[in-house]
């Protein structure tokens, strides 16, 4: 399974590659990332779909609240592991996820 890195960057001057380097900071996501996560957007929305707090999906999901967190604020990839419990979680409780078809990734309550 491949590795999968994360960049992100503040301001400051661009390196020579054209990346943002001069105040910027490489996270590296952990290893074995899905490649096809849940947008933070699409978590955000799934939760107030269903009205549950990160707390809630945390408790559901088997993971921390801080977790989600990181999750929606887009600072972090979630292991494959936590995206499925995520994913699981959201699903049981009738959410289904959109994917992006030449528009936006969205959730939508199940009929």
């Amino acid at each position: 399974m491949p590795i999968s890195y994360a960049v992100r960057l503040r301001s400051g001057r661009a390196g020579p590659d054209g990346l943002n380097i001069g105040l910027g900071r490489l996270l590296t996501a952990p290893r074995y990332v899905m490649s096809d996560d849940i947008h933070p957007g699409q978590l955000r929305a799934a939760r107030a779909l269903i009205g549950w707090t990160r707390d809630e999906l945390a408790n559901k999901a088997g993971t921390t609240e801080r977790t989600i967190a990181r999750i929606e604020e887009g600072d972090s990839s979630p292991r494959v592991r936590t995206a499925a419990a995520i994913r699981a979680a959201l699903e049981a409780a009738g959410v289904e996820f959109i994917p992006e078809n030449g528009g936006r990734p969205g959730v939508r309550l199940r009929k």
